[in-house]
């Protein structure tokens, strides 16, 4: 049988999984009954936002010209966040369809993906998808393809995933010039680990591909990274749904196997199965650990206690092994987890997730960037330590330098809002590379930015600016040394960690009063007068105070003496000291995400 290992990859919202479904369709591999719009996502949050968050693999099987064809392929996300899921899914292929939208163009996740796609060598196909909006202009976008990707624009394939226009073209596409798997089925077995999830009941499911030799139900196998054997209990495929196989696996094929794994941590995503009596002589080349980018604390609030958020995180964790959690103590809010994201939609999603599925109520704090800190040594040697909390920075004696992250932005845009977008990239500390022209009515602006700078509303922003038309990627260069300090919050004399935060020097009595203000905003009025301060080390450098909710306790006194009254008023004064002395300050969720508004 004919094997085409190939992944659908393009920007967010230009009509992958729809055009996965006209696939599953139009192969047969799922009935009318059981069609339904994003079949591949299977998360309730998928279908709600119309984003793929995990990607998805099936097989399915296809007749061309009296040839038989096994199809495997993989949804995978668009945005930029998970653009780790796509790496993943194209080490596992030979090819590529890259989806471009006939009305919007070449955008930015277009570029990077297709980037990635020629660096693991794979056979590309462009698709123009939705032809048949009345705005579509696919031979225009078929040029800018050819333009900026150097893909001969006659290559490009005109379809609607919406109404099945141009499927079957693209089909025949999929098995003329996709290449078939070199995988030996006489070698050694050599099988990579591209996914799994875990099932409460048979343990962790492990997606693979086989690249060469053979496996089947029985065999006892290996993981080379970790050297843990396991014997196969159960294997099948994807069609869409999970479908036992008994015969042997060959090599090209992508399946899952089931085989008694306790728990997610024991599989390592880009790890290499082999036989464990007949082991491979080396591993596969796997895949880089992805990096997290954002880190935020969760707390619980409410009804909700910390051993119910610590169940609920672990049970997350068991199916979204990207995200990391450690515990956390914050003076104002107690025990909470300190958790990695690979970016903001990532953690806005395993919060939703967190209060859906487990229904915890919890608080979380602004999230924050990894830095890098130099510290002097007693012995006179240097080191380098990581932080990814302001509130853990060391002694600032100890401190020689902090490096912060800085990424690559590519951004594309109107030519007529070039202007607007130079300007806020240099309001956020950008660095100007360079200016190209994608087509006549758009450019590519490649600036160097703080990662802190854009990781809240730069993208909104951009999106104001370009109404709607701009689009953006960013890749991690490294860290970068500058004139950062850390910026401490006081309420009622209190240093709150949560809201500290490390900013630039010439920003940061902008910053702190700009802070304020907003905290002020956002924290109810209490009983006693509540000073809020801004703070570097020792020196305070901005001031707002929340005044007190007052009461006429001499509202009863309808004559008489003055000393009366101001008895009264003498009472209420003392004990409004003694309630700012023992008080506490109740802090609402808004009052954290105030640390990052710039205030611009």
């Amino acid at each position: 049988m004919n094997i085409r290992n190939f992944c659908i990859i393009a920007h967010i919202d230009h009509g992958k999984s729809t055009l996965a479904d006209r696939l599953l369709q139009r192969t047969g591999a799922i009935s009318e009954r059981d069609m339904r719009e994003q079949v591949l996502d299977g998360m309730d949050l998928e279908r709600e936002r119309g984003i793929t968050i995990k990607a998805s693999a099936v097989s399915v099987h296809y007749e061309l010209e009296g040839q038989k064809y096994l199809l495997n392929f993989i949804d995978t996300p668009g945005h930029v966040d998970f653009h780790y899921e796509v790496s993943r899914a194209l080490t596992a292929c030979e090819g590529a369809i890259l989806v471009v939208d006939a009305t919007q163009g070449v955008e930015a996740q277009t570029v990077a993906n297709a980037y990635m796609a020629i660096d693991a060598n794979l056979e590309i196909i462009p698709v123009v998808n939705k032809v048949d909006l009345p705005s579509a202009r696919p031979e225009e976008v078929a040029l800018e393809i050819e333009h900026v990707l150097g893909i001969n624009a006659n290559e490009c394939i005109f379809c609607s995933a919406k109404t099945g226009q141009g499927i079957d073209e693209l089909l025949a596409a999929i098995c003329k010039r996709l290449p078939g798997p070199k995988g030996d089925e006489s070698a050694k077995t050599q099988a990579l680990i591209f996914d799994s999830e875990y099932d409460d009941y048979r343990g962790v499911i492990v997606y693979f591909r086989l690249f060469n030799g053979r496996l089947k139900v029985g065999d006892k196998v290996r993981t080379m990274g970790t050297g843990r054997t396991y014997s196969i209990t159960e294997m099948g495929k994807f069609m869409p749904k999970m479908v036992l196989q008994k015969e042997p696996f060959e090599a090209g094929e992508v399946g899952y196997m089931v085989a008694a794994i306790k728990t997610l941590d024991d599989v390592h995503i880009g790890d290499t199965l082999t036989l464990d009596l007949y082991p491979a002589d080396a591993a596969l080349e796997g895949y880089r650990e992805p990096q997290r980018m954002v880190f935020c604390d969760f707390y619980p609030v409410g009804d909700t206690q910390f051993d119910a958020l610590r169940d609920a995180i672990e049970r997350l964790h068991l199916n979204d092994a990207s995200f990391t959690f450690a515990p956390q103590n914050s003076d104002a809010l107690g025990f909470g987890f300190r958790c990695g994201f690979l970016g903001l939609l990532h953690m806005d999603i395993v919060q939703e997730r967190l209060e859906r599925e487990s229904n915890v109520q919890l608080v979380q704090t602004a999230p924050t960037v990894t830095y890098e800190i130099l510290l002097h040594s007693a012995d006179g040697t240097d080191r380098v330590v990581q932080i990814t909390n302001p509130a853990d920075l060391p002694d600032v004696a100890a401190v020689r330098e902090i490096r912060e992250p800085i990424v690559k932005v590519e951004i594309i845009t109107p030519n007529d809002c070039i202007g607007d977008l130079m300007k806020l990239c240099e309001a956020r500390r950008g660095i100007y590379k360079s200016q190209r022209y994608l087509s006549e009515t758009r450019q590519i602006l490649d600036y160097e930015l703080p990662l802190a700078e854009i990781i809240y509303d730069f993208y909104d922003k951009l999106k104001s600016f370009t109404r709607g038309y701009g689009t953006m990627d960013y890749a991690l260069l490294g860290f970068r040394a500058d004139r950062l300090v850390k910026l401490d919050i006081l309420v009622n004399g209190d240093r709150v960690d949560a809201l500290s935060v490390i900013v630039h020097r010439d920003k940061a009595e902008y910053r702190g009063r700009a802070l304020l203000k907003r905290l002020k905003e956002k924290i109810d009025r209490h009983l006693f007068e509540i000073p809020l301060q801004a703070a570097i080390g020792g020196k305070v450098i901005a001031r707002e105070t929340i005044s007190a909710m007052r009461k006429n306790v001499t509202a009863k006194c309808y004559g008489g003496d003055v000393s009366r009254k101001r008895k009264l008023l003498e009472k209420q004064k003392e004990g409004k000291k003694r309630m700012k002395r023992v008080g506490t300050v109740d802090i609402p969720q808004e009052a954290f995400m105030a640390v990052l508004e710039p205030g611009e």
